[in-house]
């Protein structure tokens, strides 16, 4: 007979948390002309910006947003692509989109040196890390002087718990990555709650959304994509 977890207080009324809309990395990656480069992308991962898909679901997000209570606290993650996501969206709003604060905690999973590096090139550059990533699975796995989803998963947990502290009683949207989303509901799940085998799929500029119940947060929706379909 199993145990339930044991959940975590929260003084949140709600919670959403939104990907960023698909960005240029996110564009190669999906694209089968160019998935199997061996090259990682040029840049920085932090600089990397949304596609022409990305800024129109950004923008999509806006029609969501505008149905929202307008005293919502933002936390947007420092990276362009969340930043990006967030301005366009408040803009087609009809937000100020200097509103959010901004939270180096919901920056996306580090990678370290295979940074910006599609799963070709990462196998290209060194064989054997690639299959050690392949045996230890996507929630452990930690490359060279990046982070596992654990790792990202306790600074979220640290973040959510100073939130609630110092946002009681209001309704807080994050706007971050899936690595964030994924971390959120693993706090959320509590102590005990099973580790997932694989990565739950977060869509770009989806919505994920937590409510209040008993005093804790519980998951109503995850990774809701029908504001894109309009």
């Amino acid at each position: 007979m199993s145990v339930p977890a044991l959940t975590p207080p929260c003084a949140l009324v709600e919670l959403w948390a939104v990907r960023h809309g698909e960005s240029t990395a996110n564009a190669v990656y999906a694209d089968p002309a160019t998935a199997d480069r061996t090259e990682p992308l040029p840049g920085l991962d932090r600089d990397v910006p949304l596609s022409e898909r990305g800024i129109a679901q950004a923008t999509a997000l806006g029609g969501w947003l505008a149905e929202r209570d307008p005293g919502l606290l933002v936390v947007c993650s420092p990276y362009l692509r969340a930043r990006e996501t967030w301005r366009l969206m408040a803009e087609a709003a009809g937000l100020p989109a200097g509103d959010a604060l901004v939270d180096d905690r919901l920056r996306d999973r580090e990678q370290g040196i295979f940074a910006l590096h599609p799963p070709a090139a990462l196998r290209t550059r060194d064989p054997r890390e690639a299959e050690r990533r392949e045996r230890v699975g996507t929630w452990f796995y930690r490359p060279p002087g990046g982070e596992a989803l654990t790792d990202v998963t306790v600074r979220v947990g640290q973040f959510l718990t100073e939130l609630s502290r110092a946002a009681t009683g209001r309704r807080v949207l994050l706007v971050a990555h899936d690595a964030v989303v994924v971390a959120v509901r693993q706090y959320f799940g509590g102590i005990g709650y099973p580790t997932p085998d694989h990565l739950p799929p977060v869509p770009n500029a989806s919505v994920s959304h937590w409510v209040t119940e008993a005093g804790r947060l519980g998951l109503a929706k995850w990774g809701e994509v029908g504001h894109l379909m309009g």
